[in-house]
């Protein structure tokens, strides 16, 4: 990556509170994610105790039906995750954008399925943490598939401040959510091996999957390792409770 391009990106995510790189992963890469990415939403016995779904439990528990399933720390679950080119290229681009003492604090998966059309809400994630003394923090959101307005590409709205809205838990163990004016918001659609890369307070959404196919994503988020050591101290591990830290 060349110099200027550095210092646009850099820029971008400053003046905005999200950037989006086209072409993170090669198509090999892309092709041995997927594959690991695929066991992993299979394997509900060694992946019940970080596994949930965003969209609240009801279905599940009726149906069977996961609408937006979520694994929280999937490379603890197939060790060899953490060690694909994924987690390098996504780090180098993390210390870029906020320096070299950025590391990776967690990892999960998120998966539309097919025609489960279920949102999922506007929220910020730094309404999941525990407040920091050093907020630098980011989150790299990878496409395994086309992302699109029909299966749930994201959408962001430009960050003004850094502050966190109040947040509220969806039902039946769902995600979080607020309320935010979404008139300026803007869809970013990607490529299968494209991704964004997004602040803590930036807040974000996505439709529901009204396609035939999965709609995957593989999440990085990244940290200084001194944060990251001061969350596992106060036991903030990223296994997947979801609690409100702006009440």
């Amino acid at each position: 990556m060349n110099h200027l391009k550095k210092i646009l990106l850099k820029k971008i995510l400053q003046e905005n509170g999200f950037v989006k790189v086209h072409e993170l992963l090669s198509f090999n890469e892309l092709e041995e994610l997927r594959v690991i990415y695929d066991q992993l939403l299979k394997d509900k016995e060694n992946t019940i105790h970080l596994r949930s779904d965003l969209a609240g439990q009801s279905d599940f528990k009726t149906h069977g039906i996961e609408r937006i399933t979520q694994i929280m720390l999937p490379s603890q679950v197939i060790k060899e995750l953490s060690k694909h080119m994924a987690y390098k290229k996504a780090l180098d681009h993390a210390q870029l954008l906020l320096g070299h003492d950025i590391e990776l604090d967690f990892d999960m998966l998120i998966n539309k399925a097919p025609y489960t059309n279920t949102e999922t809400p506007w929220h910020q994630d730094a309404a999941y943490w525990i407040d920091l003394p050093d907020k630098r923090a980011v989150s790299c959101w990878i496409a395994l598939d086309d992302a699109n307005e029909n299966n749930g590409c994201m959408w962001f709205l430009p960050s003004e401040n850094k502050q966190i809205l109040e947040h509220f838990p969806l039902p039946n163990g769902g995600a979080l959510y607020c309320t935010p004016n979404t008139s300026n918001a803007i869809p970013v659609p990607l490529k299968a091996g494209g991704c964004t890369f997004h602040d803590g307070y930036t807040l974000h959404f996505s439709k529901g999957n009204t396609t035939e196919n999965q709609r995957r994503a593989l999440i990085l988020n990244f940290r200084p390792k001194k944060m990251i050591d001061l969350e596992r101290k106060h036991g903030m591990d990223h296994t997947g409770r979801r609690e409100l830290r702006t009440k």
